[in-house]
């Protein structure tokens, strides 16, 4: 499973469509394009958004290390509780078609925070804008 998609599945409930779609697909089939889409997929009813501050500040709260996720990567996926170095960052990066400098993690960090945020909300999340624009 990729980095961005167990993000998927920390944020969102795992009966969420984005969840079952980053799930089901393979590994290296491109994720804009899901290779077997169902025909009924388009037919089913809209999922409810997922309020992701809501569920991020819960476990920001649950959580005793004290994580600035709403600007910093790292603590971001710290409190998903996910690999936040450097080579899992640069992972995330190469998923997400980050097209800068990879040894320029603090420009690649910023990118990917907003990326991350900005992929939630394509895939049904409710995200402040303030998060996406960062």
């Amino acid at each position: 499973m990729s980095i961005f998609s167990t993000i998927l599945s920390k944020i969102f409930p795992s009966s969420h469509p984005a969840v079952q779609a980053a799930t089901e697909a393979p590994e290296d089939a491109p994720a804009a394009e899901p290779a077997s889409a169902p025909a009924a997929a388009p037919a089913a009813a809209p999922a409810e958004p997922v309020d992701v501050e809501a569920v991020l500040t819960a476990l920001a709260d649950q959580n005793p290390e004290k994580l600035n996720w709403r600007t910093s990567i790292v603590d971001l996926m710290k409190l998903l509780g996910l690999d936040s170095s450097l080579a899992a960052r640069k992972q995330l990066a190469e998923e997400l078609n980050y097209s800068g400098d990879t040894n320029d993690s603090a420009a690649m960090n910023i990118w990917l925070h907003k990326q991350v945020m900005t992929k939630l909300a394509e895939n049904g999340g409710k995200v402040p804008d303030d998060l996406k624009n960062g």
